[in-house]
């Protein structure tokens, strides 16, 4: 939206960004897979095809209700707002229109978010449980892995705040440690992958705490996320700070 913006596509047609979301869904399962290949624990076959198909359904739901969601940020839509607080839906007629769009709200945010993310981390984890080894010349990571460990903390970053899946984040990240301490006792160090996974988490927890106290102050933010986890999205914090400079910008 940024880097190629909806100007540059008809707004009833699919955008670059849905394309490459497009890309992500048939991608990343088929990666997923290849990754549980590789581990030497995995799950039944069939709860690992089960969850895959959870996983590329979630997406999809998603990728629809993302796009429409883009659309409406390009008609004015605030993502800081709720639905039914959203000046361009608020004054909709018949009101029962603002249901539809509650709907899809909790299509793209709730349940799709769902279906997508817990699929997503159990199979992590799965993998995780996978590497350990004996031979601690094996638990180095090399030159490449550490490049890498940058963008890797940084997709996590997003999919955790723009995603709202905290909570599944930090439980997840709590099973391994509680494994890494459970293994270590058996004489087991993480091999060159369980440690680029296990830093990478350790990284977006770090990033994440970064973005929560930047933003700690932010009224209008606090006021959309009242809860006892305050961690805002990054494009409610676009809709609310910078779509107006980027727009202006444009403009010039």
């Amino acid at each position: 939206m940024i880097i190629l913006p909806l100007e540059w596509f008809p707004l009833n047609k699919p955008s670059a960004g849905d394309y490459f979301h497009m890309a992500y869904n048939v991608i990343t399962p088929f990666l997923l897979l290849k990754l549980i290949e590789r581990s030497p624990k995995t799950l039944p076959r069939s709860v690992v095809y089960v969850s895959i198909i959870i996983f590329v359904m979630g997406a999809s739901i998603h990728l629809v209700g993302d796009s429409v969601n883009h659309r409406l940020i390009f008609s004015g839509y605030q993502h800081h707002l709720s639905v039914r607080e959203n000046p361009i839906i608020k004054n909709l007629k018949p009101e029962t229109l603002i249901d539809s769009f509650e709907l899809l709200y909790y299509y793209d945010e709730y349940l799709g978010h769902s279906m997508w993310y817990i699929p997503f981390f159990l199979i992590l984890f799965i993998y995780f449980t996978g590497c350990f080894t004996p031979i601690k010349e094996e638990s180095r990571m090399p030159l490449a892995a550490l490049l890498l460990m940058g963008p890797s903390s940084l997709y996590y970053w997003y999919l955790v705040t723009e995603g709202q899946i905290f909570i599944l984040y930090i439980f997840t990240f709590f099973a391994m440690m509680a494994l890494v301490m459970h293994q270590k006792r058996k004489g087991l160090v993480l091999d060159s992958n369980g440690l680029f996974l296990f830093y990478s988490f350790i990284i977006t927890l770090v990033l994440i705490g970064a973005w929560v106290v930047w933003l700690w102050n932010d009224k209008i933010l606090r006021k959309k996320y009242p809860g006892v986890i305050y961690i805002p999205e990054p494009w409610a914090f676009y809709t609310l700070h910078l779509s107006n400079l980027h727009s202006a910008k444009e403009g010039f």
